[in-house]
């Protein structure tokens, strides 16, 4: 059967533990925290060996999927299978793996699927045959509307019951972005907030007030949403932030995503390669979904843009230094979109 984020984990501590579980969904703070609960709840149930399965790793066969499940485990009586699926799709061969998994799973052994993305395009019969043996979870998105509903049933678990007006100011801050929420209230936790607070103590206690800001403008374009991405570069301008002080951060994601594309090319291991550089989840599937439709030599180039929009932001080089920025982000979000899109000046 399938239940949404929040209705398996108010039922998971009293809950029957399933063979399989698949935890899918876009929101990856909602996906993190399902996962990292049922491990949890795992642990506590004496599956203390746990293997991790990387589908994206360019050695990676379906075969180790059944191989370790008839396996027997050299360190513990119960186990867990945790693999990862970034893009959602097995494809035909995963397909086949999981179901014919699913028709006969393992005495102790509990496989944990996990995606950051799902949608109506995604599932079929793989994702039925868990459905039937086990658990499947969706972490749907949250609906804008919704947002500030949930930052304050987040605050309210922590003590902290926010005005309306304190509530906006948060939501103005975090853009829709869940992930940023719950760091910004887990701040508020750290620094002591209890009860009631109003929007000036908001504003005084949230890290940044501005509305605008270069992280955001990374994701925008991970993201593939250049409109929003020039919105913000506009918002930063008009906020008189200076494009010397952008390049370095925008800089560093292209350089990592140039890198990521070639051990791609080269046939290896490339999410292994982002763990190894200790990126966070949601960001290694940002990068995975770019890759999917970008190459490294647009990456590199758009590195080679970036120092000359450098130069021209310092007067060494004729030209606007924000048009040329809007178009590199403009590139880099087409990357993930492949839309055309139209940049002014």
């Amino acid at each position: 059967m399938s239940v949404g984020s929040e209705s398996f984990l108010r039922a998971l501590a009293k809950a029957e533990l399933k063979p399989v579980y698949l935890i899918a969904g876009p929101e990856a703070l909602l996906v993190q925290e399902c996962c990292d609960a049922l491990r949890s709840r795992l642990r506590e149930s004496g599956y203390s060996e746990r293997i991790v399965i990387e589908t994206d790793d360019g050695g990676f066969s379906w075969d180790e999927l059944q191989h370790q499940g008839a396996s027997m485990s050299l360190f513990a009586a119960r186990r867990v299978l945790d693999l990862r699926l970034p893009t959602g799709k097995p494809g035909k061969e995963g397909s086949q793996a999981i179901i014919t998994y699913c028709a006969s799973p393992p005495p102790d052994t509990v496989l944990l699927i996990s995606s950051l993305e799902w949608s109506s395009k995604h599932g079929g019969k793989w994702s039925e045959a868990v459905e039937q043996c086990g658990q499947m979870v969706t972490a749907a998105t949250v609906r804008p509307s919704d947002i500030g509903a949930w930052i304050g049933q987040r605050m309210h678990a922590n003590g902290i019951r926010a005005s309306a007006e304190a509530l906006q100011i948060l939501n103005q801050r975090i853009e829709g972005n869940l992930l940023a929420a719950d760091q910004e209230i887990r701040k508020l936790a750290m620094l002591g907030v209890k009860g009631d607070i109003n929007a000036e103590q908001m504003r005084q206690w949230v890290s940044d007030s501005s509305r605008y800001d270069v992280f955001k403008l990374v994701d925008a374009c991970y993201d593939g949403d250049f409109p929003r991405a020039s919105r913000i570069l506009k918002g930063l301008r008009a906020e008189g932030e200076q494009v010397p002080a952008l390049l370095p951060v925008i800089g560093k994601e292209l350089m990592n995503l140039a890198y990521y594309a070639q051990v791609k090319e080269s046939g290896g291991r490339t999410q292994a390669a982002m763990q190894a550089d200790k990126h966070w989840q949601s960001r290694q599937a940002q990068m995975l979904r770019t890759l999917d439709h970008g190459n490294r030599g647009l990456f590199e180039r758009l590195v080679s843009q970036l120092a000359d929009i450098d130069r021209m932001s310092k007067g060494r080089k004729s030209g606007d230094a924000w048009v040329g920025l809007e178009r590199v982000l403009a590139q880099w979000s087409n990357a993930k979109t492949r839309k055309s899109v139209h940049v002014c000046g």
